[in-house]
């Protein structure tokens, strides 16, 4: 099959085998598939973040020597069925998944491994106990979204909304968008939205962001203030500080660059009692300067994936209507632009999420 295999620090489009499905997995062809900041990190910064994953006991490994394709954002078609499965699905049925393979003593990443190739591939074996079957028309292109609209529903559960916060998403790359389009379709809000691209920022209005900042020229905190609190509230105050006079309404951060340096920004610009959910993949050795979130009882919570109920729902969400995600996908490409995709997202602009298609 083709594939867009990575190895020796570059991306490569290649004929390699077809994978086989093993017991109780499945045979699929790749209809479409996200291109991910993850993916964007790993082919920067893999060595350190597989030694990462090893230091944390994370069951994510490969070999990058021998070759991986990534792809862990897709949508794809059932072609065959390996022994032992229950073949509840019909062959041409469009599937999405969670990412992962349960096997007997391990676990495998889809996308993250040498042995279970990504959507960058014509092929792919998955669990069958992880399908979705994607209802009724729904594009391919937007079916793909499942994964990383499903990351921004599992950070709003994690943050325990009450729903009188005034959130600010700082980044709006895929997952700053797919959070801001989370947002408005929970009625939590107004939302500010700030990145330094006017692409991004356009990007973001449409996903319903009520308050958008280019961080070059305003601070979002300072919107936020506008917005959400008294006008005789200065957050910079002793008083603040101690919580004393008046009260602004919560502020919860949903940081999604991923990049060392931000969450520190955070600690140092936010209000006193602020929640940090820490959304973005960053796969860099980062600092922060602890004094300042214990001086000002910050709260800070790192998100990570999503469950298998949250990913179903978040499909059906999405062929309901309930979110309108399509405006993330700004570019499509064939194997052959993936390459100059990566180039292309590393320094984005007016690019958010590039699908690969094989036509």
């Amino acid at each position: 099959m083709k594939a867009v295999v990575m190895r020796n620090e570059s991306l490569s489009v290649e004929q390699v085998a077809d994978p086989e499905p093993g017991p109780g997995e499945v045979l699929v062809r790749t209809l479409a598939c996200g291109i991910c900041g993850s993916d964007l990190h790993m082919f920067k910064h893999c060595d350190h973040a597989l030694s990462s994953f090893k230091r944390g006991n994370i069951p994510i490994s490969f070999d990058p020597a021998k070759g991986v394709v990534f792809g862990h954002e897709y949508c794809a078609e059932i072609l065959d069925y390996g022994p032992g499965t229950d073949r509840k699905l019909k062959v041409g049925t469009r599937v999405c998944s969670v990412p992962l393979v349960f096997k007997p003593d391990t676990l495998e990443s889809v996308g993250y491994s040498n042995s279970y190739p990504g959507g960058y591939g014509e092929r792919m074996v998955l669990s069958e106990m992880m399908l979705v079957p994607v209802p009724g028309d729904l594009p391919s292109n937007i079916a793909a979204l499942t994964e990383p609209m499903s990351i921004a529903t599992h950070a709003l559960v994690r943050a325990q909304l009450q729903g009188d916060e005034v959130p600010i998403v700082i980044g709006c790359g895929p997952i700053g968008l797919a959070m801001i389009l989370a947002l408005k379709a929970r009625g939590i809000g107004p939302v500010v939205a700030s990145d330094f691209s006017p692409g991004r920022r356009a990007l973001a209005e449409k996903m319903g962001a009520d308050i958008i900042v280019d961080p070059a020229a305003n601070s979002p905190y300072q919107s936020w203030l506008e917005v959400a609190a008294p006008a005789d509230y200065d957050m910079h105050s002793p008083m603040a500080l101690m919580g004393l006079g008046p009260a602004p309404k919560p502020c919860v951060i949903f940081e999604c660059v991923g990049v060392p340096g931000i969450i520190q920004q955070v600690l140092a610009s936010a209000p006193p009692r602020s929640r940090l959910m820490v959304v973005g993949v960053c796969m860099e050795a980062d600092s922060i300067e602890p004094l300042m979130a214990i001086s000002k009882e910050m709260n800070v919570h790192f998100v990570y994936g999503y469950t298998g109920e949250e990913f179903a729902q978040t499909l059906v969400d999405l062929a309901d209507g309930k979110l309108d995600a399509a405006p993330i996908v700004t570019s499509t490409v064939q194997p052959e632009g993936v390459a100059e995709a990566f180039e292309t997202l590393s320094r984005p602009e007016d690019e958010a999420k590039i699908m690969i298609n094989f036509d």
